[in-house]
C-alpha cells in the first residue's frame, strides 16, 4: 500500500459509506444517507480518513477509490461467504440471540468459520490501510473479532467498538458455542461502547466471569492494558430533520396527507420489515380498539410503512406474510367502499416523504420486542416542529431511558398498547405539547454529532 494512502482515522464497518448507482460505464457512487454516515463524514474528510467495508456485490475484487474526500476500501466476499458470515451467523445467530431470543438463534459450526474468517479479512485491510498511530473504529456486531485481530497485527494503534444493537443478558449470550473468543475479541479495542449502561455492564461481567480480565462495569484492566466500557447512547441528524421538517413542500405533502385520509386522527408506524419491531403487535392491538368500539374508522387511521430487509430470509419472508394477513383481516372486517382502516406501505420512502408523514401522524407507534436505541423515534420528535404528537414507546429500546415523556409500553402486554393507544387519541393539546417540549430539546442538545464527538474523545483520551 502506498504511504501516501495511509490514514491517521479508519472506520471499519460491515458496508462502505456509498452506494454504487446504474451500470456501466454510468455507473456512480453515492453516500448512504443514513446518520452514522451523516456524523462521520466530516470527521473523516477534515482527517483525511479511510473506511473499510464490504463493496455491496459477490463479484470480482474492487479497486480502492476516494470519494467526498474519503478513501473507500472495498473488501470482496464470495457468495458463500456472504451467506455464511452475514445471513449465517451474523443474522441468524447474532441478531436473534442479541435481541432477547424472540426468534430462536441458529447455531452451526460452519457459520462461525467464515465469521472469523471474513473478520480477519477486514482486520487484515484494516492493518494495511491504518498509519502508525491511527485511531480505528470498527461498527457493531457483524465485526467482533476485528479488534483482537488488529490488536495483534497493529498494537500501535488506538482502536473503538461501538454495538449498535443491544448487548445480551449473561444468561443468554452464554448459550454462544463461541462465547469466550467473542468477548475477547472485543477486548482488543481500548474503548468499547453500547447504547445504554445495561448493555455495558452486561458486557463487562461476561469480561469477568468469561476470561481473566477483572475491573469494573466500566474499566476492564489486564496483562498491562485497560479497556474502558460505557456507554454511547446514538442519535440522529435532528438539524436536518427540522430543516425539512420546515420546508413549505414538506408542510403540503403533510397537509395533503391529512386530507387523503379524511382529516381522522393518523396512527403511524415506520419500521424496517423485522420480526423484532413488533408490527405485528400494533396492529392487533388496533384491532382491538376498532371491535372494542373504542375507536372507529371515522375517527383514526393505521399508516404502516414497512421497508423491504433481507426478503429470502425465512423468518423475514414469515413476518411479511403475518403483517400482511393482519392488514387484510382488519380492512377486511373493518373498512368500507372509500374508507380503509389500515393503509400499509411495503416500501422505502425518500426523507422528504418521512417527515411528511411525521409531520401528519397525531401517534407515532415504536414497539419493538427489543432495539438497541430506535432512531425512528427521535426522527419523529426532530419532526414534530409544532411540538405536537404523541410517541408510544417500547419500554424495551435504548431510547426509552432518553424519552421518559413518551407513552412508555410493555410490547408484550397487547391490551396495555390497546390503552397506550386510546389515551394518545384523546390527550389534550396541552399534555402533548407538555410531553414533546422536553424531548426534542433532550435530543437537540445530543444528536448524532456529539455522539460521535464523544466517542472519540474517548479514544483520544
Amino acid at each position: 500500500m502506498a504511504k501516501r494512502a495511509l490514514s491517521k482515522f479508519v472506520v471499519v464497518a460491515n458496508r462502505l459509506p456509498v452506494n454504487r448507482k446504474g451500470r456501466g460505464a454510468s455507473a456512480r457512487w453515492e453516500m448512504s444517507p443514513g446518520g452514522l454516515v451523516s456524523a462521520l463524514t466530516p470527521i473523516l474528510q477534515a482527517r483525511d480518513g479511510a473506511w473499510v467495508g464490504w463493496g455491496g456485490s459477490t463479484g470480482a475484487p474492487q479497486k480502492p477509490f476516494t470519494h467526498e474526500g474519503i478513501q473507500n476500501h472495498p473488501l470482496s466476499l464470495s457468495r458463500d461467504a456472504y451467506e455464511k458470515y452475514y445471513e449465517g451467523y451474523s443474522n441468524s445467530t447474532l441478531w436473534p440471540l442479541y435481541h432477547d431470543a424472540v426468534r430462536p438463534p441458529q447455531y452451526h459450526r460452519k457459520w462461525w468459520y467464515s465469521y472469523e474468517k471474513v473478520n480477519r479479512a477486514f482486520a487484515e485491510r484494516t492493518a494495511e490501510v491504518a498509519g502508525k498511530g491511527a485511531i480505528v473504529w470498527v461498527q457493531d456486531y457483524h465485526l467482533h473479532l476485528v479488534p483482537g485481530i488488529l490488536r495483534e497485527l497493529r498494537p500501535d494503534l488506538r482502536i473503538g467498538f461501538f454495538l449498535h444493537i443491544p448487548f445480551p443478558p449473561q444468561e443468554l449470550f452464554a448459550q454462544l458455542p463461541w462465547r469466550t473468543r467473542m468477548i475477547m475479541g472485543t477486548l482488543g479495542a481500548d474503548v468499547v461502547g453500547f447504547q445504554t449502561r445495561q448493555g455495558a455492564q452486561n458486557f463487562s461481567r461476561l469480561a469477568r466471569r468469561l476470561t481473566a480480565w477483572e475491573g469494573t462495569d466500566s474499566l476492564l484492566k489486564h496483562d498491562g492494558r485497560a479497556v474502558k466500557v460505557r456507554d454511547f447512547p446514538i442519535s440522529i441528524d435532528v438539524a436536518r430533520f427540522r430543516d425539512v421538517a420546515a420546508r413549505d413542500a414538506t408542510l403540503n405533502k403533510a397537509e395533503k396527507i391529512r386530507r387523503d385520509l379524511g382529516g381522522r386522527r393518523i396512527i403511524l408506524g415506520i419500521d424496517r420489515l423485522d420480526y423484532t419491531k413488533g408490527i405485528d403487535l400494533r396492529l392487533r392491538a388496533f384491532r382491538e380498539l376498532l371491535e372494542s368500539g373504542r375507536t372507529s374508522i371515522d375517527e383514526a387511521v393505521l399508516v404502516q410503512t414497512a421497508v423491504p430487509s433481507r426478503e429470502h430470509v425465512g423468518m423475514y419472508k414469515q413476518i411479511r406474510t403475518t403483517v400482511e394477513q393482519l392488514v387484510g383481516e382488519i380492512n377486511g372486517a373493518h373498512a368500507r367502499v372509500g374508507k380503509t382502516a389500515v393503509h400499509y406501505l411495503f416500501k422505502n420512502l425518500p426523507i422528504e416523504d418521512l417527515v411528511a408523514l411525521y409531520l401528519a401522524a397525531d401517534i407515532m407507534l415504536v414497539t419493538p420486542y427489543r432495539d438497541g436505541m430506535n432512531l425512528i423515534a427521535k426522527e419523529y420528535i426532530a419532526s414534530k416542529v409544532w411540538n405536537d404528537g404523541v410517541l408510544i414507546l417500547s419500554e424495551f429500546t435504548g431510547a426509552a431511558n432518553e424519552l421518559k415523556q413518551a407513552l412508555l409500553i410493555n410490547p408484550h402486554d397487547l391490551d396495555g398498547l390497546a390503552d397506550a393507544i386510546h389515551t394518545a387519541l384523546n390527550m389534550p393539546l396541552d399534555e402533548r405539547q407538555a410531553r414533546m417540549k422536553p424531548m426534542r430539546k433532550h435530543i437537540a442538545a445530543n444528536d448524532v454529532y456529539h455522539w460521535a464527538d464523544s466517542f472519540i474523545e474517548a479514544m483520544e483520551a
